[in-house]
């Protein structure tokens, strides 16, 4: 049975599902009672985003003058933060976004839901404390605890700021058993996962080996966690859209955030170099190549946009589905959507 042909019989479903509506009134009281103003912009875009190891939707539009490719977007970053440069001040949206190729699973679904907000003159340390403030009220206000307490799968977890903060390097050294240099030395993070019994040759990449270890080493280490943890300080390979920090260029200020399993938001402070932001983009969009990814040019729209003069801001992208799979309590992200892809495609 499909998830419509259900509600009528499952009431726990019909209340999972039923929790959407909820936290999209407690999200938008949340940034309405800061001041925020909530945007909307174009899903089907000329330029998505340059992110090497996205895939994208790709379609075409068809006018009388002609036809020219169109794509579904990953995030709507780029269109919010044009409107930031713009005087638009702090803004928040709730929209779909689409990625290709990531399967269907208890944690994908290809058409998501994303929230992201921006806040202007801030960096991405505001926006932890935003994100702390923004889970305590959902909570209060869905499930009505008071007790900065949230239980999820039969887990109890402490929800009340600060959360746990670690940083890359430190995760890694602390889990992986590597110092910063080896960590940003693709030779000595390749002989790590040798030793850890990882497939490993000359043609691994650093972001390949890197990948292999955070994402089997370490982020398995946060599950155990009885608070939120927040990742930070990410190598700066690893974060094109985000400001690199003053103190140690090698990395860069993004942050994302994890609780019980469920990795729930990826942060920046924002790069607001047009020049190294054009530069970063040519460098993403060859890789997109290299790997056989969609091909398509930047969006000198955003560039533009940047040296106009976006002002110091932080900015997240939160997954909508997967905080309505904590405040609903659900382990499959198919019991958070009316019509999940799993069953749209299934025949």
């Amino acid at each position: 049975m499909k998830n419509w042909q259900r509600i009528s019989q499952d009431s726990v479903l019909k209340n999972k599902l039923l929790t959407r509506e909820k936290v999209f009134d407690g999200l938008r009281n949340f940034f309405k009672t800061q001041g925020f103003h909530e945007v909307e912009t174009p899903l089907l875009v000329k330029h998505p985003g340059t992110e090497p190891y996205l895939e994208v939707f790709k379609t075409e539009l068809v006018t009388p003058e002609k036809t020219q490719n169109a794509f579904l977007l990953t995030s709507p970053e780029y269109a919010m933060k044009k409107l930031i440069a713009g005087g638009m001040g702090d803004l928040f949206q709730i929209c779909k976004s689409f990625r290709n190729h990531e399967g269907l699973s208890e944690r994908h679904n290809p058409e998501f839901t994303i929230l992201e907000w921006y806040r202007v003159n801030a960096d991405y340390t505001k926006i932890m404390n935003d994100f702390e403030q923004l889970l305590l009220s959902l909570v209060e206000k869905i499930q009505n605890r008071t007790d900065g307490k949230i239980t999820y799968q039969g887990k109890e977890y402490d929800i009340s700021a600060p959360y746990t903060r670690i940083s890359v390097a430190e995760a890694f050294e602390k889990y992986v058993g590597v110092t910063t240099d080896e960590l940003l030395s693709v030779a000595a993070l390749k002989k790590v996962a040798g030793s850890r019994g990882y497939q490993v040759d000359e043609e691994t990449t650093w972001e390949g080996v890197y990948n292999q270890l955070f994402l089997n080493e370490i982020e398995p280490q946060l599950i155990d966690q009885n608070k939120p943890v927040i990742i930070y300080d990410y190598p700066a390979s690893q974060a094109a859209l985000s400001k690199k920090k003053d103190s140690d260029p090698r990395f860069a200020e993004r942050f994302e955030i994890y609780l019980g399993g469920l990795e729930l938001g990826n942060a920046f402070t924002e790069l607001t170099d047009a020049v190294e932001q054009k530069a970063r983009f040519e460098e993403e969009l060859a890789l997109r190549k290299q790997l056989g990814k969609t091909e398509y040019g930047l969006d000198q729209d955003y560039i533009d946009a940047l040296a106009s003069g976006l002002p110091p801001t932080g900015g997240i992208a939160v997954g909508v589905d997967r905080l309505v799979m904590l405040l609903a309590d659900a382990q499959d992200i198919n019991e958070t959507i009316f019509f999940p892809a799993e069953e749209i495609f299934s025949s």
